[in-house]
Formats: structure tokens, sequence, C-alpha cells
């Protein structure tokens, strides 16, 4: 089993920022794309950030220029830098991880984090 931790979320006000991160634990063997997810109330779960083993990373439109996504593969943790944080970024911030588990070479598991409530409000 793998276990996802995130922290960081908090109340910010409208131009400030906000570090995420999330911490894998557990029988990995390794993490293929860690990624960010995000759901407003009465919304739709939303991605946020990806980033691949390598370090190749994508954004959602609304995010571009203003958040950055980073891994530590060693440790297995991924971040979300948040800049210039806008009320419309209110949600509760998830973490998922495609993880090869010892064992189960052949496929990557879906895991998520329990999220991080990030509340942008002055």
């Amino acid at each position: 089993q793998v276990q996802l931790v995130e922290s960081g979320g908090g109340l910010v006000q409208p131009g400030g920022s906000l570090r995420l991160s999330c911490a894998a634990s557990g029988s990995i063997f390794s993490i293929n794309a860690m990624g960010w997810y995000r759901q407003a109330p009465g919304k739709r779960r939303e991605l946020v950030a990806v980033i691949s083993s390598g370090g190749s990373a994508n954004f959602a439109d609304s995010v571009k220029g203003r958040f950055t996504i980073s891994r530590d593969n060693a440790k297995n943790t991924v971040f979300l830098q948040m800049n210039s944080l806008k009320p419309e970024d209110t949600a509760v911030y998830y973490c998922n991880a495609a993880v090869i588990e010892y064992g189960h070479w052949w496929t990557a598991s879906d895991y998520w984090g329990q999220g991080t409530q990030v509340t942008v409000s002055s």
C-alpha cells in the first residue's frame, strides 16, 4: 500500500503565495507522473499541474505563469508553488501519483492524498 500526505494549505490574501507539499510513502519501487488537482464547491475535480519522473510539466491554462510544480524523486515528494493567488483558486487541492509498487512491476497504480484546503480571500 501507498500513502500520500499533503501539507501547506491555508488562508491567504489575493496576490499572496502558498507552497503545497505531498510526500508518498509505502511499498514504492518508482513513481511515474505526480500531479495536483483541485475541486471547488459545486465543481468537478480538475487538473492543476502534472510532472513526469523526468521533470516535464504541464499546467492548466488558468494557472500558467503563476504556479510551478517540482519534485524530489529521492524523497518521493512533489511540490506546488502557487503565486499571485486569486479568489478563484480557492479549492481543496489533491495530490496524485502513479506508483509502481514492489511486486507489481507491470502496472502503475493511482493514489490520492486526502486533500488540503486552500482559501484565497481578503
